[in-house]
């Protein structure tokens, strides 16, 4: 995250004695915080102005928070931060697979969502570099960067989120070399990223089923077990 970027943080959440006592702890620790207290304000906030990052409560009225984290990673291609029960392990297993980033037990410490806050912003800072805009065919498959688009062999395209888009185009820069997990991180977004440690996993797991016929036994990207991932296919460079 460079110096001249001031993440602006959303806080999504129904309970007005938790949204707005974080927006202040949050902006005494240098963030520039958006407050919601539904699903329709979030959007609302998002379409007036910029957002790095948001902190989803999963259990809201109205449109739920599993359903708002969907559109914040797969439209806005947000990070997001889950604030979960304690007890609600099957909510933190769902907002992961949806494309959260990390997630938070309520009752919570400030302090611990602020650090993880900062370890998300390293994993995906405000300006990070655009992926590469060169479309590559690999087994019958076109991926597109600059449209974050996979076009399948029947002519269909699937969109990517920004995270899948990044992963494809490293799998497709090393075609047949096995990256270990945390080499992937590294390339990904640097060694900070380490702080969730099933990040890869997570992200390979959904980019496989949206391009794999069958992501149970896949054939494009590949389980070395012990070591990592491998994209088993020849990769062309498209004009």
């Amino acid at each position: 995250m460079t110096d001249s970027i001031e993440p602006r943080i959303l806080i999504v959440d129904d309970a007005r004695d938790i949204r707005e006592p974080l927006g202040q702890y949050l902006r005494r620790n240098g963030l520039r915080t958006r407050l919601a207290q539904d699903a329709a304000e979030a959007r609302r906030a998002l379409g007036a102005e910029p957002v790095h990052l948001a902190v989803l409560d999963v259990m809201m009225p109205g449109e739920d928070g599993l359903s708002l984290c969907r559109a914040l990673v797969h439209e806005y291609r947000l990070p997001v931060i889950l604030l979960t029960a304690r007890s609600a392990q099957d909510h933190r297993v769902a907002g992961l697979d949806l494309g959260a980033d990390d997630y938070v037990a309520k009752p919570f410490d400030p302090r611990e969502l602020l650090a993880r806050i900062h370890a998300v912003l390293r994993r995906v800072p405000p300006e990070r570099p655009a992926p590469g805009r060169q479309r590559r065919r690999f087994s019958g498959l076109v991926h597109d960067p600059a449209r974050a688009v996979v076009t399948l062999a029947a002519g269909r395209d699937v969109a990517l989120t920004s995270g899948e888009n990044r992963l494809l185009g490293l799998l497709l820069d090393h075609p047949g070399q096995v990256l270990s997990r945390m080499r992937l991180l590294d390339l990904l977004s640097g060694r900070e990223a380490r702080a969730y440690d099933r990040a890869v996993d997570n992200a390979v797991s959904r980019l496989r089923h949206k391009i794999e016929q069958n992501p149970r036994a896949p054939r494009l990207i590949v389980t070395e077990w012990g070591g990592g991932y491998r994209l088993a296919a020849e990769v062309d460079t498209l004009a």
